[in-house]
């Protein structure tokens, strides 16, 4: 076999130089087609309906501060007319103390070593409780101070002017259930005290650290609504607080879904979780190590966003310290794609190293034909 033909080592080398663009290492996002004064009439109508590419400005953030909600506090009147509208109905096995005063043989004596709720009246499955003189009366649905009325008119014919007191000592009808990333999941009683959306989750004993507090959910009666807890929490949305009812569900989700991803060449490029449901693209890419010095492509920036049926392509030109600073003004939305591009030498030098040890091979390989 003769040595080989300089020509053909020439060939040879083409082609893997053309296989080795297409199989560079590393992840690549073809960013070309966003270059949109590049591409042809017929490109650009087609991107269009497919994707929008919006670059990242001043006056992009403007708008986009502006369609935002500011955060001030917003009263809750309703929230506030409920309160004070608010009294609690007796239930089956609530458990009720009875005082007569003056009449001690009425009250039943709670003893040195007999709580109150296991010395006092309990309200029966049908709703109802004895009491001497009286009977059997119906109390379910009442408010303590009906109790007390109806009990004072029945037993008014055996005691002149009758003294009464009557108290729930024990809440047991009545609960509302929370679940999700609390502390402490099960069910919180109602009581005479009425019970907020923030109450309940100070009786859950807080939330954990993976608690997603601006996707909350109240289910009532087969209906779902979404509450932002998170709002009432930094800049006192009440708007988002309510007064809860028997049978409620309350579910704290995790931050499993907000989460970013940044992609390209950043040093640790991963999912990252959203903290407190909020990250702007600076702290993303702050959180993944920051650019790689020797590859990255700061002048190449994407923020990719699906929204309905089209995706928005953000662009920031990072190479600036003026247009850098206004990475630390645009807001990250949950799954949204970061991606840092490639600088084209970088790209290049995979390339040639990854040809590098086949051409070495051809050269050898030539080397030891032609000497032999």
């Amino acid at each position: 076999m003769g040595p080989i033909n300089i020509k053909t080592l020439l060939v040879v080398m083409c082609s893997m130089f053309i296989v080795a663009c297409a199989m560079a290492p590393g992840h690549y996002l073809d960013d070309s087609q966003f270059e949109i004064e590049k591409l042809s009439k017929e490109d650009k109508k087609q991107l269009k309906s497919d994707i929008s590419v919006i670059p990242v400005t001043a006056r992009l953030i403007t708008e986009i501060n502006q369609k935002t909600p500011k955060a001030i506090p917003k009263e809750n009147p309703e929230l506030e007319e409920q309160k004070s509208r608010y009294d609690y109905r007796v239930g089956p096995q609530d458990i009720l103390t009875i005082t007569v005063w003056d009449h001690p043989e009425l009250t039943i004596p709670a003893g040195e070593y007999r709580s109150a709720d296991i010395a006092g009246h309990l309200v029966r499955n049908d709703g109802t409780i004895y009491f001497p003189y009286v009977g059997v009366i119906e109390v379910a649905g009442k408010t303590i101070d009906e109790i007390r009325l109806l009990l004072t008119e029945k037993i008014k014919k055996y005691i002149v002017k009758p003294q009464l007191d009557v108290r729930i000592v024990a809440y047991r009808s009545q609960k509302v259930h929370v679940v999700g990333e609390v502390k402490k999941v099960g069910a919180v009683p109602l009581t005479d005290i009425p019970l907020t959306l923030m109450g309940v989750i100070d009786a859950a004993e807080g939330v954990t650290a993976e608690a997603d507090l601006q996707n909350v959910t109240l289910t009532r009666q087969g209906s779902i609504r979404k509450l932002d807890l998170q709002a009432l929490y930094d800049y006192g949305d009440t708007t988002q607080n309510t007064i809860l009812q028997d049978g409620d569900i309350v579910h704290i989700p995790d931050r499993s879904k907000k989460k970013v991803f940044v992609l390209g060449e950043v040093k640790n490029p991963s999912a990252y979780l959203m903290h407190k449901g909020r990250i702007t693209l600076a702290e993303a890419i702050s959180e993944a190590g920051g650019f790689e010095p020797q590859s990255a492509n700061p002048n190449k920036v994407y923020v990719i966003r699906g929204e309905k049926d089209k995706a928005n392509i953000y662009w920031l030109d990072a190479g600036s310290p003026a247009t850098l600073l206004l990475a630390t003004n645009f807001t990250l939305d949950p799954q949204d794609v970061v991606y840092v591009s490639t600088a084209k030498l970088s790209r290049w030098n995979r390339i040639i190293n990854q040809i590098l040890p086949s051409v070495q091979l051809i050269w050898q390989t030539d080397n030891l034909l032609k000497n032999n």
